[in-house]
C-alpha cells in the first residue's frame, strides 16, 4: 500500500497510513484541510500506521497544524512511531507539533 488517509471522525480524527511522502502529499493535504474546515476544537491525526514520512509530509502536517491555528482549532498527533518522532526530534517541529501517547 502507497498511502491512505481515513477519516475516522469527520473533523475530529483522521488516521494516516503507509508512507506520506511527496506522492501521497497532495491527497492527505486536501482530506487534513477539509478535516480542519469540518469541526472545531483538537483535530487528532492518527499516525500509529505511518511507515515513512519525507520532508513533503512533514511539510503537509506543519501546513495542517498552520490552518488549524487560523480556525481556531489545535492539532495532536497521536501513536507517532518511533521513527517519525525521530524526525520530529531532528527538524526541532516537537517543539511545533504536539504528540500525544495512543489511546
Amino acid at each position: 500500500m502507497r498511502s491512505e488517509t481515513r477519516i475516522v471522525e469527520p473533523g475530529a480524527v483522521v488516521s494516516l497510513h503507509g508512507r506520506l511522502d511527496v506522492v501521497a502529499a497532495a491527497d492527505a493535504r486536501l482530506a487534513l484541510a477539509e478535516a480542519v474546515d469540518a469541526g472545531d476544537g483538537e483535530l487528532v491525526l492518527d499516525l500509529a500506521g505511518l511507515e515513512s514520512v519525507d520532508a513533503t509530509g512533514l511539510g503537509v502536517l506543519l501546513g495542517a497544524h498552520r490552518r488549524a491555528q487560523r480556525a481556531g482549532r489545535s492539532v495532536v498527533l497521536r501513536g507517532v512511531p518511533d521513527r517519525v518522532g525521530r524526525l520530529l526530534l531532528i527538524t526541532r517541529l516537537d517543539r511545533v507539533l504536539r504528540t500525544t501517547a495512543s489511546v
